[in-house]
């Protein structure tokens, strides 16, 4: 375990006597580590508009254009139902699943600062080949350098955060990925807007990618690499000075001294990700890095934000109503994001998770009554209808973005102690990527099938996660980041686990595992 977090013979919980003051410096370097984030929300936000452009589909996918156009009836739920054109969103993502395990290699034994800087890198070249695109194939080969791009920037960016961040406002500073991700989603929807309408709009729309990569390729130069890792890599007197500086304080020996640490219990791993299979890694292994990135896209926000353009032309909105209600609820998740890094580390975790929650049921359920009742049967749904549900969504992007969004995020990062900790990200990268390449490919397909239900099966599953964080995630708002462990050895459930590993830690026992 991280030395930070240790009590007795371990080292001590010194968390009160850290001090710290917001300089520039760390602001500039929260600032351009965060830019990470527009690489994945600018995707987000300008594959959705894409798949829905008519030049788009005319070129690369004209049966899905066909079909669009013919408006049959019973269809409603079934014109974008096609497997390569869901390949065309999921594949970056399978792509970014397999890159993490590389990108967790160069995280631990380069820094966080090289994973960020070859993450553009690679979102730059992937940009330039969907912008070039002449077939299918180049399309898919863009897609899964875009994608290898995103492994590694989503591996790195919320642990460089969450590391650089003071404890008291590391929710809020670890929420600026999310931010720029929001950014990026609302900034694409308004470039769709304005090149739906030509024949190369497509093109522009999708090369203008390479904008947020340069961005950050160009900062991440000047990025200073993170106290942690520069102590995790044996660099102490430049940690020492780096730490010095993002604190703005000389007076940072207690955070030093529990860096240092954490430092040789982590040395001391030398297979870090069958560390995390360890009966005392239990709790994180399960709540960090299987449980939150899963449910984070069983919500079933990102099939609304892939697919908005083409979910509301499926609901009878038009060429240009379709993507004005995407950038409207791409719009609504920059707000959200805003409220949540003002008030997550006053209110907590675990209660921004609770009441949304409860808000994204009741959305889910409405969404579902209302196109039970009013769609389905090749006629556009009247104007109030529409409103109604784009309203609805609205609300629901607003909850989504105040918890499941950028917590998914924040609380996977908090939960590693150093030794664990690049392993334990590539495993939630993973997990994200994974469930979000089934949904984004299995969505269109399960819409068409399943109809209104889709909406059901997603409440159903918002109630089951929420379940999941009342009994299992304990509160981390303003716990230091090297003393998370503390929080297991006093949770009801988890404690049983922490106390049986310390106890055969000192008798040379092997602990049982856990069946």
């Amino acid at each position: 375990m991280a030395g930070g977090g240790m009590v007795a013979d371990k080292g001590g919980a010194r968390a009160e006597l850290y001090e710290h003051r917001i300089t520039s410096y760390f602001v500039f370097a929260c600032i351009v580590a965060a830019l990470g984030g527009s690489l994945f929300g600018y995707d987000l936000g300008v594959s959705g508009g894409v798949t829905s452009m008519d030049y788009f589909l005319k070129e690369f996918f004209p049966k899905v254009y066909r079909r669009k156009q013919e408006h049959l009836k019973e269809t409603d739920y079934c014109k974008y139902d096609n497997q390569i054109l869901t390949l065309f969103t999921s594949s970056l993502y399978f792509a970014a699943l397999v890159s993490t395990f590389f990108a967790s290699h160069v995280t631990r034994k380069s820094g966080r600062r090289t994973s960020i800087l070859w993450g553009a890198v690679s979102f730059f070249v992937g940009a330039i080949f969907n912008a070039g695109a002449q077939n299918v194939v180049m399309l898919i080969i863009g897609r899964c350098l875009l994608g290898v791009g995103i492994g590694f920037g989503n591996q790195a960016v919320p642990l460089y955060l969450s590391e650089m961040a003071p404890a008291k406002i590391r929710g809020a500073v670890n929420q600026l990925f999310q931010l720029t991700t929001c950014l990026g989603i609302f900034i694409a929807n308004f470039i769709n807007n304005a090149t739906q309408k030509y024949t190369w709009g497509w093109r522009l729309s999708l090369g203008l990618a390479t904008v947020p990569a340069i961005l950050m390729f160009t900062g991440g130069l000047f990025l200073p690499e993170t106290p942690n890792s520069l102590v995790e890599q044996g660099r102490l007197e430049e940690g020492r000075m780096v730490l010095e500086k993002v604190r703005g304080t000389k007076n940072i020996e207690a955070e030093f001294q529990d860096l240092v640490e954490a430092s040789e219990a982590a040395k001391a791993i030398k297979h870090p990700f069958r560390n995390l299979l360890k009966r005392k890694n239990r709790p994180q292994l399960i709540i960090g890095a299987l449980g939150i990135p899963a449910f984070q896209q069983l919500t079933g926000m990102n099939s609304v934000l892939f697919y908005a353009p083409v979910i509301f032309q499926s609901l009878g909105f038009g060429s240009d109503g379709s993507l004005w209600s995407s950038t409207i609820t791409s719009g609504t998740l920059v707000v959200a994001t805003f409220i949540s890094m003002a008030f997550v580390d006053k209110f907590g975790r675990r209660v921004f998770f609770l009441e949304a929650g409860t808000e994204m049921i009741i959305c889910m359920v409405a969404v579902a009554v209302t196109l039970a009742l009013k769609f389905g049967q090749g006629v556009e749904l009247p104007k109030g209808i529409g409103i109604f549900l784009v309203i609805i969504i609205c609300i629901f992007v607003l909850a989504y973005g105040r918890s499941w969004g950028p917590l998914g995020w924040l609380v996977p990062s908090e939960l590693f102690p150093l030794e664990t900790r690049s392993a334990g990200q590539s495993i939630v990268v993973c997990v994200n990527m994974l469930f979000t390449a089934l949904v984004a490919q299995c969505f269109l397909v399960s819409l068409c099938h399943l109809r209104y239900s889709i909406f059901l099966l997603f409440a159903a599953l918002i109630v089951i996660m929420s379940c999941f964080i009342f009994f299992l995630l304990p509160e981390t708002k303003q716990t230091p980041i090297e003393e998370i462990h503390l929080l297991w050895e006093k949770h009801w459930f988890w404690k049983s686990y922490c106390a049986h590993e310390d106890q055969s830690e000192k008798t040379g026992m092997k602990p049982l595992q856990l069946v």
